[in-house]
């Protein structure tokens, strides 16, 4: 049965599709030899949802949408081309994908796993960006790992 064929009353809410394509993406590009982490906050106040760091150190953000109103609403997503050598969204199944820009990346994905439809363009970032950006992923990864060990470790 497809969400879309769910009664309302058991059709998944936003936030639900949201933590499984995250979920699903993650895996996915985890599987492709990725360290991922998720809700990273850029230098312009963006929070991208997925940043993906590569085994050559390129930096993927992706954006995952929970549905067509969620990509109509949000206007934000090109600023984070700024802050990644490539940018992709990560949808549903259910997402009809040719609304999306052909000149961003695209993974289908759900809460096991996940698809690469369309690569992302390539736009290499500045090495001083790169540094920076590199940087501020290990140290929030580093953060969160304390979390889980010393609840009372800053974050």
């Amino acid at each position: 049965m497809c969400i879309v064929d769910l009664p309302l009353d058991r059709a998944p809410r936003r936030p639900d599709i949201t933590r499984s394509v995250c979920r699903g993406a993650a895996r996915h590009l985890r599987e492709r030899g990725f360290a991922t982490i998720t809700e990273m906050t850029f230098a312009n106040g963006r929070r991208g949802d997925i940043v993906a760091l590569s085994p050559s150190g390129d930096l993927l953000v992706v954006e995952v949408k929970s549905g067509i109103e969620d990509y109509r609403i949000d206007g934000k997503w090109p600023d984070y081309r700024d802050y990644c050598d490539a940018f992709c969204f990560a949808v549903a199944p259910e997402f009809p994908a040719e609304i999306l820009p052909e000149d961003v990346g695209l993974i289908v994905a759900d809460g096991y796993g996940g698809a690469l439809i369309r690569e992302a363009p390539r736009h290499p970032l500045a090495p001083a960006r790169r540094k920076a950006l590199t940087i501020a992923f290990g140290r929030l990864a580093a953060a969160r790992l304390a979390g889980w060990e010393d609840p009372a470790a800053p974050r």
